[in-house]
């Protein structure tokens, strides 16, 4: 599961830099960073979540 929320995040990253998603917070092509720093807090959160 954690890879496919990888592969999306990922592939949300690649379609703001070539053409913004237009949400809030979200409006112009160099704001894909905050995709990024999204991803490294989903995957924090997968892993403190999974079990043992």
């Amino acid at each position: 599961m954690s890879k496919a929320i990888a592969l999306v995040l990922l592939a949300a990253m690649l379609v703001q830099i070539v053409k913004p998603l237009g949400l809030p917070g979200l409006r112009k092509r160099s704001d894909f960073w905050k995709v990024a720093v999204l991803a490294i807090v989903v995957m924090m959160v997968t892993v403190a979540v999974r079990p043992g």
